[in-house]
């Protein structure tokens, strides 16, 4: 009898936990520091001279990507590669989610970049709000890299691509 009620335990835990990563703003209150300031998709469709940095690794971006978007990468990310004249240029950076994009701000910062904003959300919220996304040869697509199953999971929206 213990034995079945411990199995629940763990069963509801883990539910919990399950239930709980599956909205972006309930992933993003657990595992983001807020040490970048979030910029929403509604602020930046109205932004204008600005650079947009992609932090996914090459193969999401190239799916899909914002338009005139950089990549720039996460894992092999270089600040001192990144060429701007300005420090202070507004600089949006973005992922799938905004939890990527967040630890490449706080490099970007740490690298003198003083005006860095975090896309609320990322790439999903951008295709939530059915804006357009388009592919390595410029041309609109439904198309979304999810990174991985639990990931795509955020993703409400869009034709969703695991490789």
């Amino acid at each position: 009898m213990q034995r079945q009620y411990l199995v629940l335990i763990i069963l509801l835990c883990f539910s919990n936990f399950l239930i709980g990563q599956r909205s972006i703003e309930k992933t993003l209150e657990k595992l983001n520091k807020e040490s970048i300031p979030y910029i929403t998709v509604a602020e930046l469709q109205q932004q204008d001279s600005l650079v947009i940095l992609d932090t996914r690794e090459l193969k999401e971006y190239k799916v899909s990507h914002l338009k005139n978007a950089i990549w720039v990468g996460y894992d092999n990310f270089d600040a001192h590669k990144l060429k701007l004249e300005d420090k202070n240029q507004k600089i949006v950076v973005y992922c799938s989610i905004g939890v990527r994009s967040e630890n490449i701000g706080e490099k970007l910062l740490a690298n003198g970049y003083s005006n860095v904003q975090n896309l609320y959300g990322g790439i999903f919220k951008w295709v939530e709000e059915d804006l357009p996304v388009y592919d390595s040869e410029k041309n609109r697509t439904e198309n979304v890299h999810v990174f991985s199953k639990y990931w795509g999971k955020l993703l409400t929206k869009g034709n969703k691509i695991i490789n």
